[in-house]
C-alpha cells in the first residue's frame, strides 16, 4: 500500500529466524501516521514484528528504519526509544509496586528527571486509561484488565511519536474497550500506532489500515473497506454448514453463516464483515500453502 504520509516505520526484506523457523520472512512494509491493525493467527509472526519495531529484537536480515533512524546503531536506537511507546503482550510488574509507583518507575527509565513534571505526566496517563482512582492500589490486587491498562499507561508516557501495542484491549469489558478506542484514536491524530489484535471489531472501529500476517509473510496490506470488499459475494446463509466453505458457524437464528470461495447456486448472500473477509483470506492462504507443500512433496518424491 502506498502513502503520501511521512514514513515512521520502514521494513525492507526483513527476516527474523528462531533456529530454522522464519518468524518473519522477507517482509516489506512502510507505516506512516494513523493506526495500523495487525491481524493474523497465533504464530503468524505478529509479536516478533512488533518487537522488531520496538527495538527489542534485531532483524537477522534486511533493513529496519524507525523514525528515520537505524536501530542497529546504539546511539540511534537510544534516540528512537526516547520517542517510542511499547506495550508488550506480557509485562512483568515488580512485586509490591502500586499502580502509580510502577508508571513513575517507567517514567524515570524514560529519563523524566524533573519530579514535578514526571508526577504530572504519570497522573495524566493514568487518567487517560481510567486508572486514576486506583493509583495507590497495589498492582497485585488489580484485575487482569486493569493490569493491561497499567501496561498501556506506561507506553503512553510523553505522547510518543511511535506507539507499538500488542493486544491492548485483552481483558477489557465492552465499555472499557469503547473508552480506550477513543483515547487511542485521539493519540493517533499526531502519531504512528501499530496494534496487534485478534479482535477484528477493534480493527474495524479504529484502524485506517490493516495488515494481515501469516507464516511470517504479509498477505494483505490495505484499508479495512478494501479487505472487506474481498469477501463481497462470498458470504451466505444456509440451513446447514457447507462443507466447501472455509468457515461455517451456527448463528442465533439457528441458521449457518458460511464463508468461502465456492458459493452454491442461488445462495442467500449477505453483507460481509471484516471477520468474514479475514477468514476468507486465511482460508485462501491455507489452501495455497497446502498446494505448495503438496508440490514440494511430489518433487522430493520424484
Amino acid at each position: 500500500m502506498t502513502s503520501t504520509r511521512p514514513t515512521t516505520v520502514s521494513l525492507r526484506d526483513v527476516t527474523k529466524r528462531y533456529r530454522s523457523l522464519a518468524a518473519l520472512d522477507s517482509v516489506d512494509l512502510d507505516l506512516g501516521s494513523g493506526i495500523t491493525g495487525l491481524l493474523g493467527p497465533n504464530g503468524a509472526g505478529k509479536t516478533t514484528m512488533l518487537r522488531v519495531m520496538a527495538t527489542v529484537l534485531a532483524a537477522d536480515e534486511g533493513q529496519v528504519r524507525l523514525l528515520g533512524r537505524d536501530p542497529g546503531d546504539p546511539q540511534a536506537r537510544t534516540e528512537v526509544r526516547r520517542r517510542l511507546g511499547y506495550q508488550p503482550q506480557e509485562l512483568g510488574f515488580p512485586r509490591g509496586f502500586s499502580t502509580m509507583a510502577f508508571v513513575n518507575y517507567m517514567a524515570v527509565l524514560k529519563e523524566w528527571a524533573d519530579r514535578g513534571r514526571r508526577t504530572t505526566e504519570v497522573r495524566r496517563v493514568l487518567d487517560l486509561v481510567g486508572l486514576g482512582d486506583v493509583a495507590t492500589k497495589r498492582i497485585s490486587r488489580l484485575s487482569g484488565g486493569q493490569r493491561r491498562r497499567v501496561a498501556l499507561a506506561q507506553a503512553l508516557l510523553g505522547t510518543p511519536e511511535l506507539l507499538v501495542l500488542d493486544e491492548p484491549t485483552t481483558g477489557l469489558d465492552p465499555e472499557q474497550r469503547a473508552s480506550l478506542r477513543g483515547v487511542l484514536a485521539d493519540i493517533a491524530a499526531t502519531s504512528t500506532m501499530v496494534i496487534s489484535t485478534h479482535q477484528t471489531e477493534d480493527v474495524a472501529a479504529l484502524c485506517s489500515r490493516v495488515v494481515v500476517l501469516d507464516a511470517g509473510r504479509v498477505h494483505f496490506d490495505g484499508t479495512v473497506p478494501e479487505l472487506v470488499a474481498l469477501a463481497t459475494g462470498k458470504v451466505w446463509m444456509a440451513a446447514e454448514p457447507d462443507a466447501a466453505a472455509h468457515a461455517s458457524w451456527r448463528t442465533a437464528s439457528g441458521r449457518y453463516r458460511n464463508v468461502g470461495e465456492h458459493v452454491p447456486s442461488g445462495a442467500e448472500l449477505v453483507e460481509p464483515s471484516l471477520e468474514d473477509a479475514y477468514l476468507l483470506l486465511r482460508g485462501a492462504v491455507g489452501l495455497a500453502s497446502a498446494r505448495s507443500d503438496d508440490t514440494t512433496t511430489s518433487a522430493e518424491v520424484a
